[in-house]
């Protein structure tokens, strides 16, 4: 360019800025008030609060970019206060808005071909970041719109402090990307708040403010440039890895929330949305946070037995509120969004209380009745049904009370036969479990052992129950929630099993003494572990708290040698630990309707207690009746089809035949044939069985077939 044309672009250039000058006391455009401007910026997170204010959880709820809460210019570090100001206007505490010294050396820098120099002043930017006229298209500002942002900057600076143009300007401008504002910013650069920034940081960040969109050799330079201009000395060496990690960090546009604001994301996104953007809750800062560690320490443990997931729920008792949520604590989860509290999974034995609590209600057992744990046949309309202790062991007559606290399956299946699988459903659904929706005899008696699905949320409620007397409420998250309460169960008949709950003595037949569920505190406690070990539960309580824990995985794949002792029960106890906090609650009075008295058995199947019962159902001794109970044929089954595989040799396939009670005088007639051995190799064909005692009295009879042509060495009986 020549120099004549130069001069005339100089010209061009600066007529109106001094035009501007002439007029810069003259009336302009009205500044808007900074107290409107600070309250219409609305961070596009929601927050979530927990019972004492504090903010347990950010949610992002706005897409078009990413703002956080305003931040006060106090609570903003000093030093990157003063690198931006020295790097985008080192003359702002001297003007009013305009650079009058600065903007000549930029118009001629812009009109020379030389490096172009910004000659906008911070108030201006802030202009241009509060009028949506004034922000420019892809060609840059128009002449116009420079002089508008002038008179607006001039405006600004007539109705607002200092400090309030930096605190706006600060809090509006665009850093990277979404990031918009310098809290969103630091929190989505460097992972901080923006009180604790370095120099190298802030130079960061100035270099953004400068150009947003540059690549990573143009910030750092600039970002250099800018921290060598507040400090001669500053090493620009160690801020190449800084500019990477910092502009690779921007591209997460849904970054995750610091560590002390992301503590129950699935309550947060269960409550917050664009128009809900603050919640409080019940929650307790510190249980929720002492329970995810607990949690996540376990699946740590847990990892090599093949558990990624976990959720945890706290309730208080009195007043139903929940103090923690914990939807799934698992880092190396495969679904972090699925909410684990409220997840449908099969419930395994922790229905089993409210089976026997409903029995017990109906005086159809107390807790010393002895119930059969002995092998049974059940014919459904889906086939036979065989139902098995956990360690597939059988202890033959036990009481109520030890196959309550042992969690055996065998007598928790006779027991729902006393029952009824509707009435049991009826009980369940008052108890609220509202996704068992079906008849009794569409779950059967499998039901006994927790085939339906439930809810940590459901089962936390239920067991709420019994740590309440019998009464029921629901359980509430918001602070302002009200709970209609009403009797679900009798007083005394919950006293029972909760006493069974917690009675370690009783409960060692299946799990030995030295477990986390004793406590050294009265709780009643009771684990659950679903078909193929796919969901483990652990659910117990105090007079004040409730914890149910579950660890699974979500997608379904079987954990690994886990039980509900090893698995979800350290998690309960340690939660339950720390709410106790060194306390020792003791354990609840009997209610008016129980009274305790002293029990032996004939014969001694279990040694003399002291035992609770419901008034009028109390006995002395326990006579159990051989005549009344005579052996029965437990396997094979009446009808049952016993199918042979013809790859395996004949001398490895092995039927045994087993009865109800263990008696050495019991003999077996075979088609025809008496034997005393128990042990048999299948042969295809239709088979009568009998059992026989000393005399030869036949005291059962079963018919059953083998199926199964080609078995190698055996020939078909005619």
């Amino acid at each position: 360019m020549s120099v004549t044309r130069q001069l005339a672009a100089f010209a061009g250039a600066i007529i109106p800025i001094a035009a501007l000058a002439i007029f810069a006391d003259a009336p302009g455009p009205r500044a808007p008030d900074f107290a409107g401007v600070r309250m219409r910026s609305v961070s596009s997170e929601a927050v979530l609060k927990d019972r004492h204010g504090e903010v347990i959880q950010t949610l992002r709820v706005d897409a078009h970019g990413r703002r956080l809460e305003w931040m006060p210019l106090d609570e903003m570090s000093p030093r990157l206060i003063d690198v931006v100001v020295r790097a985008e206007d080192h003359r702002f505490y001297r003007h009013r808005g305009v650079d009058w010294i600065a903007l000549p050396a930029a118009a001629l820098s812009g009109v020379s071909g030389g490096p172009r120099r910004g000659g906008s002043t911070i108030t201006m930017q802030l202009a241009g970041l509060l009028d949506p006229a004034l922000r420019p298209d892809a060609g840059g500002r128009s002449l116009g719109q420079k002089l508008m942002q002038m008179r607006a900057a001039l405006a600004l600076e007539r109705a607002w402090s200092k400090n309030e143009i930096l605190e706006a300007y600060f809090n509006l401008a665009n850093f990277r990307g979404e990031l918009q504002g310098i809290a969103a910013a630091t929190r989505g650069l460097f992972g901080k708040s923006p009180s604790g920034i370095d120099a190298g940081e802030a130079a960061v960040l100035a270099a953004l403010l400068r150009a947003p969109s540059a690549p990573a050799a143009l910030v750092l330079r600039h970002a250099c440039a800018s921290a060598r201009a507040d400090d001669a000395q500053f090493d620009c060496a160690p801020l190449a890895a800084r500019v990477s990690r910092a502009l690779e960090a921007s591209k997460a546009s849904l970054a995750r929330p610091a560590p002390d604001r992301n503590l129950a994301p699935h309550v947060a996104r269960r409550l917050l949305d664009s128009r809900t953007r603050e919640a409080a809750v019940t929650l307790d800062a510190n249980v929720q946070r002492r329970a995810l560690e607990a949690l996540r320490h376990q699946l740590l443990g847990l990892r090599e037995q093949q558990v990624r997931d976990g959720a945890v729920l706290v309730a208080d008792n009195p007043t139903g509120e929940v103090l923690a949520y914990v939807g799934n604590g698992g880092e190396e989860s495969s679904a972090p969004y699925v909410d684990g509290v409220r997840a449908p999974r099969q419930a395994g034995s922790t229905l089993k209380p409210f089976l026997y609590e409903l029995a017990l209600e109906r005086r159809l057992m107390t807790a010393a009745s002895l119930l059969d744990d002995a092998p049974v046949n059940l014919v459904t309309p889906t086939g036979l049904y065989v139902p098995q202790d956990y360690d597939r062991d059988f202890r033959g007559w036990v009481s109520a009370r030890t196959s309550l606290a042992g969690s055996l399956n065998v007598p928790a299946v006779r027991t729902l036969m006393l029952v009824g699988p509707d009435i049991f459903v009826e009980r369940l659904r008052q108890l609220g479990f509202a996704r068992l929706t079906e008849t009794g005899d569409y779950y059967g008696y499998s039901l006994a052992l927790g085939s339906g699905e439930v809810t940590l949320w459901q089962l936390v409620q239920a067991y709420r129950v019994l740590a309440n007397g019998g009464v029921f409420s629901p359980l509430h998250l918001q602070t302002s929630a009200t709970a209609s309460r009403r009797r679900v169960m009798e007083a005394g008949a919950g006293f029972v099993v909760s006493d069974i709950l917690a009675d370690a003595a009783a409960r060692s037949v299946s799990f030995g003494l030295d477990n986390a569920l004793s406590t050294p505190y009265w709780s009643g406690v009771k684990t659950g572990t679903s078909k193929d070990m796919r969901d483990n539960w652990c659910v117990g309580y105090t007079a004040r708290y409730t914890v149910g824990v579950w660890v699974g995985n979500f997608d379904g794949e079987p954990m690994q040698a886990v039980s509900g002792v090893t698995g979800a029960a350290p998690v309960w106890r340690e939660v339950m630990d720390i709410l106790q906090g060194g306390e020792r609650p003791a354990a609840p009075l009997p209610s008016a309707d129980v009274v305790a008295a002293d029990v032996r058995f004939s014969p001694a199947v279990e040694p003399a207690r002291r035992e609770w019962f419901l008034a009028g159902t109390e006995a002395s001794v326990i006579v159990l009746d051989h005549a009344a109970h005579p052996p029965r044929i437990a396997y094979p089954g009446r009808d049952m089809i016993i199918a042979v595989d013809p790859d395996i040799p004949a001398g490895r396939q092995r039927v045994r035949f087993s009865t109800t009670v263990s008696r050495a005088d019991l003999r077996w007639r075979l088609d025809g044939a008496v034997t005393s051995s128990t042990d048999w190799a299948p042969v295809p064909g239709l088979h009568h069985l009998a059992l026989l005692d000393t005399a030869g009295h036949e005291l059962d009879r079963v018919r059953f077939q083998v199926r199964g042509g080609g078995l190698p060495g055996v020939k078909a009986m005619r």
